[in-house]
């Protein structure tokens, strides 16, 4: 009985890592390639977020589009956003816009 509770113990821990570790690599991704525009929260307030008028990630206008719509900008840019199409992979167009969802969550 002890060691099914050490272990279920563990394997709850051991999930919550590997959830966390997940996570990892976008916000690092975000972090690079994302945050000097949109800010390392993603409320845009940075230089060029408020002289470009960027929209807040937390915002409902943001978190209301589709994650196709999200992934369509990334990857195709929008008005003074560059396209990142070549310059990121598929896979990490996703994190991202799975990152953009998490910083939805906050605030």
């Amino acid at each position: 009985m002890k060691n099914t509770i050490a272990l279920s113990v563990l394997l709850i821990i051991a999930s919550a890592a590997g959830a966390v570790a997940q996570n990892a690599p976008a916000k690092d991704l975000f972090a690079s390639k994302c945050a000097m525009c949109h800010g390392p929260d993603g409320s845009a307030q940075t230089t060029m977020g408020k002289n470009l008028k960027i929209r807040d990630f937390h915002s409902s206008d943001v978190q209301k589009q589709s994650d196709g719509d999200l992934k369509t900008v990334i990857t195709k840019g929008k008005g003074k956003m560059p396209a990142f199409d070549g310059k990121l992979t598929g896979q990490q167009i996703d994190q991202l816009v799975g990152y953009l969802r998490e910083i939805g969550k906050q605030k």
